[in-house]
């Protein structure tokens, strides 16, 4: 089963809670090569979305690029610093409703699925991200 709707981050910032303490996760998203996919495949898969993609027009899409494998990085545990803004900064006054972030939720999925990550590793990834929902949404 998908945690969907409690997701990401994506897009995203500093989790406030602290990083795993546990390397597995990382480890089964392919550590860095394969998080790096990961998110490539999100951000090309939001580039064909036509129900977000505006959101991001005006982004600086290597920048979120290189801050969002940082942070999957961190929350998978692995040996990262996160050096962005914290969530609710960077989303501040962008009004983000909750079916944008299905949306990009459904566009990470795509991402894992396409790289070959069982559901329930994407799942564990998820529930690390969905901590952070509520300083993304309607902010």
């Amino acid at each position: 089963m998908r945690l969907l709707p409690i997701a990401l981050v994506l897009l995203l910032s500093a989790c406030a809670q602290q990083p795993p303490k546990d390397d597995s996760l990382y480890r089964d998203l392919g550590a860095m090569p394969g998080i790096t996919r990961i998110v490539e495949g999100m951000l090309l898969n939001i580039a064909r979305d036509q129900r977000i993609v505006e959101r991001f027009r005006r982004v600086d899409i290597q920048r979120l690029r290189n801050k969002l494998i940082e942070q999957f990085c961190v929350e998978a545990g692995g040996p990262c610093t996160y050096t962005g803004d914290s969530m609710a900064e960077s989303h501040k006054g962008q009004n983000v409703s909750r079916s944008d972030f299905n949306a990009l939720v459904e566009d990470l999925i795509k991402a894992m699925d396409s790289e070959g990550i069982s559901v329930p590793v994407q799942n564990r990834l998820i529930a690390r991200l969905a901590v952070m929902r509520g300083e993304v949404i309607e902010h």
